[in-house]
């Protein structure tokens, strides 16, 4: 292999590493901390399960009144109603109309300690509790307790639930309509406002629970992501022990996520505009959490009108493409691919490379890790063409080396003749430079887009072949990176025959298949069984301009001998 390849290989790999090693750009946010808080949105205190009402106003010195429903407690036995459809169990509690469980029938739960199907909510934890604040009165509805229209739902179409309760002059009305893909419709109806309208929080929890084996790399992607003119990202472990934090809406979505599930709320103009409803997002960590909390409590900020109506929907599920995509609005946002300043260009590749594996497994019926050979094999069928121009090209390059050492050691003080001679070597040999190492680099963005859909695809996710246990986590026993580094030495080795003795190339031969087997040691293990099927497909075709090489030596040897001297 050229050694300007490799170098450029090398480079490409830093580029692609090290943005995880620097810090994170914050999300837009507006003031943290107590001063300069929103009106509409106020962090929860350390409470998990109540949100923190909404401040005074702050032109009455008089002290606020208690919040609604605080001097006497609604009457009524808390129930769980249980809402079932071919995807998902949910679990809705009457004590505040709150989301308790979300279980989901075509996920397992990988986390150690636990069995059975992936349930998204920790224990304890809630989605969807209301508190309408209206003026100066605030109305923590997750403390009342309502009266359901049903105790048990099975989901095969739009199904509605109604929940209905009354304290102090104020009636509400929540109607909760299912559909069987994960999402909620929510409407709700408030009475006794006195016509002033107000807003309502909306908790989205203190994060998803852990589904995963590997728990710290499942918590490193818990993050609030919001939706305004781009797709904003906060992780988890970018606030400390006690630090409250606000986003400054409007945002048409916002979320909560985990490595592979999201619990989200949306509120899209009515209009049909880009903007949205949700007039800001607050996450407070607890107290006591330290540096890098694995739970921040969430609280998002939606209008209620004049007459007390108020309307949103949510979604508790897996982040599958195909249905986040449906949803609209840049949902697929919420999980992105590729790191900030290189998503654009890796989303270009990873999105096809994505939706292909899937179509390969889907219709073919095939296992992911017989498709990545496929695949393998299909990227270097493709290329192969251009790697045999660029092999070629580099035998001209080659050819071409003496006359461009002469010229170099010529003009070594007279940079601008060096160039001109350059120049004139390289159209009199017909020789582009550049040709040699663009084609060789073509794969790189697909082993880039592959890397992003194995750390994100939640279709591969547990997807076992052989003794892999898992494609989208590194290989516990380290045999497919060995064999990576292996197929790479022998690409390698074969590459360079015919090839005049060089020192340099000779230590890269060595050096390159130990750095990338260490690079990729932790990387998926699918990632790796692509680019061990990738370097042996290559093999082949290195053999056969490596024989091409030679035969072009041998008769540039017998030409030389055969020359007749020219008489003096």
């Amino acid at each position: 292999m050229d050694r300007r390849v490799i170098w450029a290989i090398v480079l490409m790999m830093f580029i692609a590493v090290a943005p995880t090693f620097l810090v994170k750009k914050p999300a837009r946010t507006g003031t943290t901390g107590e001063a300069g808080r929103p009106a509409a949105v106020q962090p929860a205190g350390p409470d998990a399960g109540v949100p923190a009402a909404a401040p005074a106003r702050q032109d009455s010195a008089a002290p606020a009144p208690p919040p609604i429903g605080d001097a006497a407690a609604p009457q009524g036995a808390e129930q769980t109603v249980v809402v079932r459809s071919a995807l998902y169990t949910y679990r809705i509690s009457t004590r505040g109309g709150r989301l308790v469980s979300a279980e989901l029938g075509e996920y397992a739960s990988m986390a150690p300690t636990e069995a059975g199907r992936a349930e998204l909510l920790r224990q304890g934890d809630a989605l969807l509790g209301l508190t309408v604040v209206a003026g100066r009165d605030t109305i923590p509805l997750d403390r009342w307790v309502f009266e359901p229209s049903a105790t048990e739902l099975t989901v095969t179409g739009p199904t509605p639930l109604v929940l209905t309760g009354s304290q102090g002059g104020v009636g509400v009305t929540l109607t909760y309509t299912f559909t069987p893909d994960y999402r909620i419709a929510v409407s709700g109806q408030v009475s006794g406002l006195g016509g002033q309208g107000g807003f309502a929080l909306v908790g989205l929890g203190t994060g998803l629970r852990n589904t995963e084996r590997d728990s710290v790399q499942n918590e490193r992607e818990y993050a609030v992501v919001v939706k305004g003119a781009d797709a904003e990202r906060t992780n988890f472990r970018s606030l400390d022990g006690g630090e409250s934090r606000v986003l400054s809406g409007p945002f048409e979505w916002a979320a909560v996520k985990s490595k592979y599930f999201v619990a989200s709320l949306f509120a899209f103009d009515s209009t049909g505009g880009r903007r949205g409803r949700i007039t800001g997002v607050s996450m407070s960590a607890p107290a006591g959490a330290g540096k890098n909390p694995t739970a921040v409590q969430v609280l998002a900020s939606i209008p209620v009108s004049a007459a007390g109506s108020v309307s949103y929907a949510a979604y508790a599920g897996p982040l599958e493409y195909d249905r986040l995509t449906a949803i609209g609005h840049d949902f697929d946002d919420v999980n992105p691919y590729g790191w900030p300043g290189f998503r654009t260009m890796i989303r270009f590749f990873a999105v096809p490379v994505r939706w292909l594996l899937v179509q390969m497994h889907e219709s073919l019926h095939l296992s992911y890790g017989v498709v990545l050979i496929l695949f393998g094999l299909l990227v270097r069928l493709l290329l192969w063409p251009l790697n045999q121009k660029a092999m070629r090209a580099n035998m001209q390059m080659m050819d071409v080396q003496p006359q461009l050492k002469a010229a170099q050691e010529k003009y070594k003080d007279n940079p601008q003749m060096l160039q001109q001679e350059m120049f004139r070597l390289y159209k009199e040999y017909n020789v582009n430079p550049l040709s040699g190492c663009w084609p060789m680099l073509l794969p790189m963005p697909v082993l880039f887009a592959l890397f992003f859909v194995f750390q994100n695809a939640i279709e591969l996710r547990g997807q076992p072949f052989l003794w892999l246990p898992d494609l989208s986590r590194p290989d516990p026993l380290y045999i497919i990176p060995v064999l990576m580094g292996i197929s790479m030495f022998g690409l390698s080795k074969v590459g360079q025959m015919g090839m005049e003795p060089n020192p340099q190339m000779k230590m890269m031969l060595y050096v390159m298949p130990v750095m990338m087997t260490v690079l990729f040691v932790n990387f998926p293990s699918g990632l790796n069984l692509y680019y061990t099927v990738s370097n042996i497909a290559s093999i082949p075709q290195q053999w056969l301009i490596a024989r091409e090489r030679k035969k072009r030596l041998a008769r540039q040897i017998v030409e030389v001998k055969t020359r007749k001297p020219k008489k003096a």
